[in-house]
């Protein structure tokens, strides 16, 4: 695990309440539906942010603030998926 990621995961789990409730039926997959849409619309801003600055239209610090947090968004997805991998990994090895 390199440091970005451990830094994202520790964000993630300071900004996270103790006192969170529980998802109903239904709720977590409306969020993670909601997520990915978030996840999709956030890299599509940023390639239009880095498409703009490659012809001109943007700063080279709107660009650099973009590919900053692009790769942000993908480094909590993917400990987020390597999170549900290992769940599901610990719950195939139960007994049953």
């Amino acid at each position: 695990m390199d440091m970005n990621t451990s830094v994202v995961s520790k964000a993630y789990a300071s900004a996270r309440t103790a006192a969170a409730p529980l998802p109903k039926a239904g709720e977590a997959e409306q969020g993670l539906a909601k997520l990915a849409g978030n996840f999709v619309g956030a890299l599509q801003e940023h390639e239009a942010t880095a498409r703009a600055a490659m012809t001109g239209d943007a700063d080279p610090h709107a660009l650099v603030q973009a590919l900053a947090s692009s790769q942000m968004a993908v480094e909590t997805v993917a400990t987020v998926r390597d999170r549900v991998v290992e769940a599901y990994q610990e719950i195939l090895r139960m007994p049953v």
